[in-house]
């Protein structure tokens, strides 16, 4: 047998070494248009900040690396131009040489990945631009940028790469913009939960523009729609990808609207002998049980060693996938699995979710400190949807846990349940994880009713009643505007200053205390009673970006941090 790969990096060399091992006989060839086979693409990034301090360093392996190991026939600077699926052959251009050739197959696999948009915008031509995709994108960036004495660098995207490009080079010292069209950096993450690290950029000294787009380059300056000028000696353009699909599309394999290879449950294309994986292909969301598409490294080399399984005639169990990723803001950890809340709104499940802040550790431990966690779950099944952390700890620890339990079917009952490892520079030794599963079965058992941070600012603003349960001294450090004060150690001898024919929202620093005072509330007769989920420390998280960027009157009169 003879197998013919097209793409050298994660899905095809995942591929390639996979067919070596289930089959010593064949004959597999790789052809890659790029100058590198297996390169770290998600480590493009920390090589602006000389975390990598060797741009080779990304080369994960090489053509002479995969002959040795793998007997695989990999050729670099080789384009496949096109296919012939009735006489199953292919035809490479060498890039290098120009000389031209049919390669024949016996199976073919298409792991081509996905090229980075570069928008038609008025002026880019004379601009100073750069994309991160590759190798030599990276290579070409980081001497551009110490090369000619750039400072300023503004960053088109706020997604994984733009984020990672912006926190590295400012890391090495450059003046930094992110200019994104959305109203949010990072959108696998929630508002509320996103906000903390566009705090993060910005304490850092990254500026931050939401909701507004370039609509001309002026040299390297960028014009945005709202006339704001962003000044630059150089721009990152990191707007997204799309799978470099045009191959697949001219030999007449099914795609979908959105350009994507559809591929079956082994990852066959609409050609039995031709398979696909990788950033390219349409995939199936676990969840949902929609199609989808999902650029990750991870889901990629599941691909190719399934793809090379069905190859070679053996049992694949597509089980779909969720979606889990994770991210270093300077000194945040982020990481999110499965649906957003807005992402469960939008698809129209019944949903709910928690947002808890225990300590990442016990609180006597070195480092410890708050984690933010927030679980979306279905109502009224309880089964787990998805869930986000931040954390200057152990956050995708957190969402790991998270995400294996939404790929057995869990509950939130099951979050609970979990029997996690806890030694105290760990852990608590009730796991953040176990903290939201037992939050969340008592909302969805209506044990006491919450209202999310981004409520509290219309709360305040209509003259709600809210009742902060902390000790008077942290307190007067900083409050909600308006509030009342009545620590909880106060509050049964002080139930007289508690308005019961009024809805009362209770806070505390984290939301823990205030559920203990709600309790106590209703079992005192009170029926319209909300713990703030998140308390304090969500509500200030959830503030703070907007209040700084926009300049908006704050409605806390300090933040606690």
């Amino acid at each position: 047998m003879k197998y013919v790969i097209v793409g050298g990096n994660t899905g095809g060399a995942g591929a390639a070494a996979r067919l070596r091992r289930l089959d010593e006989r064949a004959q597999i060839v790789v052809f890659e248009k790029g100058a590198h086979v297996s390169y770290s693409n998600c480590s493009l990034p920390y090589r602006l900040s000389d975390t990598v301090d060797v741009t080779e360093k990304l080369v994960l392996n090489t053509p002479e690396g995969l002959a040795g190991a793998y007997h695989v026939d990999a050729r670099v600077l080789s384009e496949v131009t096109s296919i012939d699926r009735a006489a199953k052959t292919v035809h490479v251009r060498n890039l290098a040489t120009g000389e031209e050739y049919d390669e024949a197959y016996d199976k073919l696999v298409l792991a081509p990945g996905a090229n980075a948009v570069v928008p038609p915008i008025a002026g880019i031509d004379g601009a100073n631009v750069f994309t991160l995709k590759t190798v030599d994108d990276a290579g070409r960036l980081y001497d551009a940028l110490h090369g000619t004495g750039a400072r300023r660098v503004t960053v088109i995207g706020g997604g994984f790469i733009g984020i990672e490009a912006a926190v590295n080079l400012r890391e090495a010292g450059f003046e930094v913009a992110v200019v994104e069209a959305m109203p949010q950096i990072l959108r696998t993450f929630d508002h509320d939960m996103v906000q903390l690290l566009q705090k993060e950029l910005i304490d850092h000294g990254v500026a931050v523009v939401l909701g507004d787009s370039v609509t001309a380059f002026e040299g390297s300056d960028a014009r945005l729609a709202s006339g704001r000028v962003v000044p630059a000696d150089a721009v990152v353009m990191a707007v997204g990808v799309r799978p470099d699909t045009a191959l697949a599309a001219d030999a007449g394999l099914a795609m979908n609207d959105r350009g994507a290879i559809k591929v079956d449950a082994a990852y066959r294309t609409s050609d039995p002998d031709i398979y696909a994986v990788g950033d390219a292909v349409e995939v199936c969301n676990a969840l949902t049980h929609q199609p989808m598409m999902l650029q990750l490294a991870g889901p990629a080399q599941k691909q190719a060693r399934q793809a090379a399984d069905a190859i070679c005639g053996l049992p694949v169990r597509n089980t779909g996938y969720i979606g889990s990723s994770c991210i270093k803001v300077f000194g945040q950890n982020a990481a999110s699995t499965g649906l957003t809340a807005a992402q469960a709104e939008q698809l129209g499940f019944s949903h709910d979710s928690v947002y808890v802040l225990p300590s990442d550790r016990v609180g006597l431990m070195p480092g410890a400190g708050p984690l933010h966690l927030k679980v979306i779950f279905e109502v009224p099944t309880g089964r787990v949807l998805g869930a986000q952390a931040v954390s200057r700890g152990d956050a995708a620890k957190r969402v790991d846990v998270v995400a294996t339990a939404i790929k057995f079917g869990a509950t939130v009952d099951d979050l609970r349940d979990l029997e996690l490892c806890y030694a105290p520079p760990f852990s608590t030794a009730k796991d953040p994880v176990n903290y939201a599963g037992l939050v969340a079965e008592n909302i969805l058992q209506g044990r006491f009713r919450q209202v999310h941070v981004d409520k509290v600012r219309g709360l305040v603003e209509s003259g709600a009643f809210i009742l902060d349960v902390r000790p008077a001294a942290a307190f007067a450090a900083g409050h909600v505007k308006g509030a009342v004060n009545i620590p909880m150690a106060q509050l049964r001898d002080r139930l007289d200053e508690v308005p019961r024919d009024r809805p009362v929202y209770v806070q505390c620093m984290i939301g823990q205390t205030s559920y203990n005072a709600v309790m106590a509330l209703q079992g005192a007769g009170y029926t319209d009673v909300c713990n703030v989920s998140g308390g304090y420390l969500g509500i200030c998280g959830y503030e703070y970006f907007e209040d700084k960027a926009g300049g908006r009157e704050p409605i806390v009169t300090a933040y606690p941090f």
